[in-house]
């Protein structure tokens, strides 16, 4: 018996390894119940391992447009369906994203399409005319598309999440008591956590008032998310305006870096702290004056005119000669006399009394000045400036630190220095002072630590894309390794000892041989036949046991 075991045990150990496919082909030999079980346990380890591979190469989905409206929102997705890229919905459908890779590209496409159009209806209203279109509806199409245009514009600002524009165009008059100036109105809905400042309004209204006809600035009118009003105008009785704080705090900032920068390299960066105020006088002032000055020198004054006057009077002569009819004829016509003796001699009547009078009138040029004065707006009334420098900090061998205070002489030098900074004037009733403190430092900032390369952020995100995909890996070679490939040598050995069990005085022994023998799969195959058929395993050794076995 020994013999016979003996030379049977290098025939079973010379015997190849079954390999894949012969244990493949020995699973279709295995009875019915054990079969289904080796199926559904081969199919529930593929499928792990399918959903690992689908888990771990899932792409990452970004955001590629958010608080979209159900039109847009439509379109998109439509759009998104043509170009065979795929997307999913977020946020109750108001967030469409996409493969993470994709995100600029597609917005680029939907671009060049129009989309997103926000909402707004623009000038596209007027390209599809219907036939038949009156008057009144071209012009409230051209309203509608204007208001939209509008709307996208001021939309494209970073701090605008929405806006709305309503303007009332008035219709023409040919009566000018009864032309109406057009007027306009903009709501704005803010991102979180921005805001517009000033100019960016006055940006707005200047847009809005340029884009209609006729249309003043001081129409528009600017809402802002909380229903106030953003560009209200400021009279001159409505305080400051914030152009003039603005312009007063660039001024206060200019001339405080002016006196940092000069006084820095001297006492060391950070030793030194500067306020400035400045008085601006915002008040503008227009005058007029005219002054007359007498002329000093009369040889050189400039004559202006000259007027001269000449008059003479003759008184009427007295009755004359005998009373009677010869007195009372008409006088003779006048002959002017040559000489006056001979009209004497020739007893003619004496000429009347004669009076003469002359005026003479001169004007010369009067010095005259008109001067017309202008204040400047913004002008600088007074200015102060306070400054502090660090006392001089030591510090010894063992760490101790002291302050010494700064020499007058060099208190003086910075003082010189600031004043000539700040464009100091007496006559302004400019300040200035400048104090040697030393500082309080308190407890030193915290550095700025820079994250480690392990915990930056492109950093884990390779170390995630890595981890899906040795997870796959380990689990594929643990559903392999662990699951499929003892499952498949155990059918196979399970197929392979059925023949030696079915003849057990002849095959029996051969297979049994395994305990004698130096192979573990021989040895493994005869222990798993123990534990499912100990019957005939009885039956073998019994056989075993006889004289002829």
């Amino acid at each position: 018996m020994a013999t016979t075991a003996d030379a049977m045990v290098p025939t079973q150990a010379a015997a190849p390894a079954p390999r894949l496919g012969r244990q493949l082909l020995d699973v279709g030999r295995l009875p019915p119940s054990q079969f289904l079980t080796v199926v559904v346990t081969m199919a529930a380890a593929i499928a792990i391992g399918i959903g690992v591979w689908m888990w771990s190469s899932a792409p990452d989905y970004r955001v590629l447009f958010s608080n979209v409206n159900d039109r847009d929102g439509g379109a998109i997705l439509a759009a998104l369906g043509q170009m065979n890229v795929p997307y999913k919905l977020a946020e109750g459908g108001g967030a469409i994203m996409v493969p993470a890779p994709l995100v600029h590209e597609t917005r680029l496409k939907l671009a060049s399409q129009g989309l997103p159009k926000g909402g707004n209806v623009g000038f596209e209203l007027v390209d599809n005319q219907r036939f038949g279109t009156t008057q009144f509806q071209e012009q409230v199409n051209y309203q509608r598309g204007l208001e939209g245009e509008l709307a996208r514009s001021i939309e494209a600002l970073s701090a605008v999440e929405s806006a709305r524009v309503h303007l009332a165009i008035p219709k023409p008059s040919v009566f000018v008591r009864d032309s109406q100036q057009p007027t306009a109105s903009v709501v704005l809905a803010m991102r979180s956590g921005r805001a517009l400042d000033p100019s960016q309004v006055a940006g707005i209204v200047h847009l809005v008032a340029s884009s209609v006809p006729e249309l003043s600035p001081a129409n528009v009118s600017v809402i802002g998310p909380d229903g106030n009003l953003l560009s209200r105008r400021r009279d001159a009785g409505d305080g400051l305006d914030p152009a003039q704080l603005g312009y007063v705090k660039e001024i206060e900032r200019a001339t405080n870096q002016r006196i940092v920068d000069i006084i820095e390299p001297i006492v060391g960066r950070g030793n030194v702290r500067v306020q400035v105020t400045a008085d601006v006088d915002f008040n503008r002032v227009e005058a007029v004056a005219e002054t007359y000055k007498p002329n000093e020198d009369a040889k050189n004054a400039v004559l202006r005119n000259t007027r001269t006057s000449e008059s003479m009077t003759t008184g009427a002569a007295g009755p004359q000669g005998v009373p009677g009819a010869l007195s009372n004829q008409p006088p003779p016509a006048g002959v002017a006399p040559i000489d006056g003796r001979a009209s004497a001699a020739a007893g003619a009547p004496p000429a009347a009394p004669t009076s003469t009078h002359k005026d003479a009138t001169t004007s010369y040029e009067v010095d005259k000045t008109i001067q017309h004065t202008t204040t400047t707006v913004g002008t600088v009334k007074r200015m102060t400036a306070a400054v502090v420098v660090n006392q001089r900090r030591d510090v010894d061998a063992a760490g101790k630190i002291t302050y010494t205070a700064l020499p007058q002489a060099e208190i003086d030098q910075i003082t010189a220095l600031a004043r000539e900074a700040m464009g100091f004037s007496k006559d302004r009733g400019d300040s200035l002072n400048v104090a040697n403190a030393a500082f309080n430092e308190g407890e030193k900032p915290a550095k700025v630590v820079e994250l480690p390369l392990w915990k930056q952020p492109d950093t884990l995100a390779l170390a995630r894309d890595i981890g899906r995909y040795a997870l796959f890996g380990a689990v594929a070679l643990y559903l392999f390794f662990g699951v499929l490939r003892p499952m498949l040598k155990q059918a196979s050995a399970r197929v392979q000892a059925a023949p030696a069990l079915a003849s057990p005085s002849s095959a029996a022994p051969a297979q049994l041989a395994a305990p004698n023998t130096d192979s573990a799969d021989a040895l493994e195959r005869a222990r798993g036949l123990a534990r499912q058929d100990p019957k005939v395993v009885a039956s073998v050794v019994k056989t075993w046991m006889k004289p002829n076995g």
